[in-house]
């Protein structure tokens, strides 16, 4: 297994629409152990493939404190929603930043799993808001999205202003 590079926002890779899977393989599975190490390592509790530069339709979650509880949704489909919550939400691609979205607060999904096999699953609280986000990567939208104008460009030039400061100086150091 492997940690992955997780893209930051703005990058624009991340608003690449993911495609689905054809063949769930030995390659996919690999896939989907290192985007778990990774998610783990951030440490987080859901990453689509999109954020590691994958762009195809999987994502993996796991809400439990111990991370033993992994979930794993390949070509995942939201079939039917109920109700409404509004959470905080962070996002990996977007670190440090915590902000109100508005989510459905039930949803129940299709998807298949690692050997190909098509589940149904009905989540509600905190896992059902992890999937609608991690999904909202795989059609290339991001939890910034949701809010103001204002908040997503104040959001983007503090990243950016963060990156740079964590460049190494190239120019004329001897």
């Amino acid at each position: 297994m492997a940690i992955l590079n997780i893209l930051e926002y703005p990058d624009p890779r991340l608003r690449t629409k993911a495609q689905p899977v054809d063949v769930v393989d030995d390659e996919l599975r690999r896939l989907a152990a290192d985007m778990l190490e990774t998610m783990y390592a951030a440490p987080g509790i859901g990453l689509a493939a999109t954020q590691v530069d994958v762009h195809r339709r999987m994502l993996v979650a796991d809400i439990s404190e111990e991370q033993d509880t992994p979930h794993i949704f390949i070509n995942p489909e939201i079939l039917e929603r109920r109700g409404t919550e509004v959470m905080e939400e962070g996002c990996l691609s977007v670190p440090g930043y915590y902000e109100s979205v508005t989510r459905s607060e039930w949803i129940r999904v299709r998807a298949l799993n690692l050997e190909g096999a098509p589940f149904e699953m009905e989540l509600d609280g905190l896992l059902a808001v992890v999937v609608q986000h991690e999904m909202d990567h795989l059609e290339g939208k991001l939890f910034v999205d949701y809010l103001s104008d204002l908040k997503r460009q104040r959001i983007r030039k503090r990243i950016e202003k963060g990156r740079r400061q964590r460049e190494p100086a190239t120019a004329g150091a001897l």
